[in-house]
């Protein structure tokens, strides 16, 4: 099995510049903990994360001892936040490679890219669904996962 079978195709995305804000409503109202932030060209530059997120709720504490500039502390970039150095995989890698740089890495998702382009994201969600496809336990899949 392939990362491009089981992987989340046309995910949705946030651009560098998006308010903090509206990508935590994003990810609230579509019960998703990973965004992909991609350029105009759809080229991935990282992603955000939920934990991302729990990190940034500590700026407002932290400003007065960091000397972080009040408009970066009061309304956030998604660029202040994310996470740059991320992880890629391609859809023709098979899964269990996939998944096992996940373990090691200690990473809950993969952007797919194909010619340097997002084309897709490999969740924890997606990889579990398809190692245990067959195996009688796949109605079992939302349980490990909360």
């Amino acid at each position: 099995m392939k990362v491009g079978d089981v992987m989340t195709k046309h995910p949705l995305v946030v651009d560098l510049d998006s308010p903090v804000r509206v990508a935590v409503d994003l990810m609230r109202s579509k019960g998703i903990r990973h965004l992909p932030v991609v350029d105009a060209g759809a080229h991935v530059l990282g992603i955000l994360t939920d934990r991302d997120l729990r990190h940034a709720a500590f700026l407002p504490a932290l400003a007065g001892q960091t000397g972080l500039a009040p408009h970066r502390v009061k309304a956030p970039r998604v660029r202040d936040v994310m996470t740059w150095s991320v992880v890629t995989t391609q859809a023709d890698i098979p899964l269990v490679q996939a998944a096992l740089t996940m373990f090691q890495r200690r990473i809950g998702s993969l952007p797919v890219v194909a010619d340097g382009r997002l084309v897709g994201i490999l969740t924890e969600h997606d990889v579990f669904t398809g190692l245990t496809k067959g195996s009688g336990i796949e109605g079992e899949a939302d349980f490990f996962l909360w």
